[in-house]
């Protein structure tokens, strides 16, 4: 795919290219549009410590270049890729490693979800971190039955959250089948997260959608509640919905977009279009869109 240029573009859609560079030449072009940015060093589930070393350092070296350039921008990790399925103990070290480099330069480090078989072991990594290194920001995914209640524990340490639908192929008894029920729950969390008590708690909400019902939900909520713009945001992935940046600038809204990078964009863009027969559609329907 990579040698073909039709195939090549594709990609490019979604994928800033192999090397960091060309994540940070895609943030600063953002940035110069007035939008934020998250850069992903595309890799996950590493079968060795020497990997998962490498990947943190691949993410000191992503900080290193975000403070040197002056970027808008923030790194955002999965913990497979620090090497979780190693054991705990190796992901923590290297998580740390991240986090307290990102708390010497005040920088954001978003922790993201992935399966459900990793959901507890993430969310309790984070809890026990974020006293020292509140620099941290975690996920959840809306789909997962369980999310209403992971969220009001967030809530209780006064989290940084980024709220999304979840892309993982996961069964019925655990995540909503049905897409209208996944974006009911997604309703309903958001409107929690923007609730006054969960602010007053120290809450940061970050609503990662390309769904416009949803995106307007949150700036009416907001709007109604007296939440100002810069008390939450609205998240999208590099290469979707890009007509809707303009708008909701104008608009006065907090926009970030998620920058995936690496050799490993194949495993990562099949993924995507693999977990779940929705996402190829939707990939297709962006395309044309552009």
């Amino acid at each position: 795919m990579d040698r073909l240029p039709a195939a090549r573009r594709f990609v490019r859609r979604f994928v800033a290219g192999p090397a960091l560079e060309d994540a940070l030449g895609v943030a600063a072009r953002l940035n110069a549009a007035g939008v934020d940015a998250a850069i992903t060093h595309l890799g996950e589930n590493v079968a060795t410590t020497d990997d998962a070393a490498r990947a943190a350092d691949a993410y000191l070296e992503v900080l290193a270049e975000i403070g040197r350039r002056r970027l808008r921008a923030v790194p955002s990790l999965k913990l497979t890729h620090l090497g979780l399925d190693l054991g705990d103990a190796v992901c923590r070290e290297n998580l740390e490693r991240v986090a307290a480099r990102g708390l010497a330069t005040r920088t954001l480090v978003w922790v993201d979800m992935e399966s459900s078989a990793y959901t507890d072991r993430t969310l309790e990594l984070y809890r026990r971190l974020h006293p020292t290194y509140s620099n941290l920001a975690c996920v959840v995914q809306s789909y997962l039955r369980r999310t209403a209640q992971d969220v009001e524990r967030l809530i209780e340490i006064g989290a940084t959250v980024r709220l999304c639908k979840g892309a993982y192929r996961e069964p019925p008894a655990i995540a909503f089948p049905d897409k209208r029920d996944v974006d009911a729950s997604y309703a309903r969390l958001l409107d929690r997260l923007l609730s006054a008590d969960a602010l007053a708690r120290g809450v940061y909400p970050a609503f990662a959608t390309h769904d416009e019902r949803l995106i307007a939900r949150a700036r009416e909520k907001a709007k109604a509640g007296g939440v100002t713009a810069d008390r939450y945001e609205i998240q999208m992935l590099y290469g979707i919905r890009h007509d809707l940046h303009a708008t909701l600038g104008a608009a006065g809204s907090r926009l970030r977009v998620l920058i995936p990078y690496g050799e490993d964009w194949y495993g990562y863009f099949v993924r995507r279009l693999a977990e779940r027969p929705a996402n190829l559609a939707f990939l297709f329907r962006q395309l044309l869109r552009g």
